[in-house]
């Protein structure tokens, strides 16, 4: 299995799918990766020469942000919006979506399971 920047890639899948396991590269971005390489994008990850995986490794490095410093970027964005109290921030604050989503029914995922609330009796029932 090609270790690429500390993640490891599927061999199975071809280079420019598999490239996209990697935090922060997508497909348009990893084909432009290997083109810069001189990699074949159709082929195979467990197919990759040893020089092949540095030179992928060497023009993700030279080129773009990923994995481990581009989560602290993020997190670190996130976190100022949270400390200027902006209107995204306080959204993250309260586990809300920050992005115009509806609320009234759906996000779901952001919110948490339905909080169920009980009926309330107006007066209890007289024991017999």
């Amino acid at each position: 299995m090609p270790r690429i920047l500390g993640v490891d890639i599927p061999r199975e899948k071809t280079s420019y799918i598999a490239l996209t396991y990697i935090f922060g590269i997508g497909n348009t971005l990893s084909k432009k990766i290997l083109a810069d390489a001189g990699v074949d994008p159709l082929k195979r990850a467990k197919d990759l020469t040893e020089k092949e995986v540095s030179d992928i490794a060497a023009t993700i490095q030279k080129t773009t942000k990923v994995e481990g410093d581009l989560r602290r970027e993020v997190q670190q964005n996130i976190r100022r919006l949270m400390d200027i109290r902006a209107y995204r921030g306080v959204r993250h604050i309260r586990g809300l979506p920050a992005r115009g989503q509806r609320t009234h029914t759906n996000s779901r995922t952001r919110k948490g399971p339905r909080k169920v609330v009980g009926g309330l009796n107006k007066k209890p029932p007289s024991p017999k």
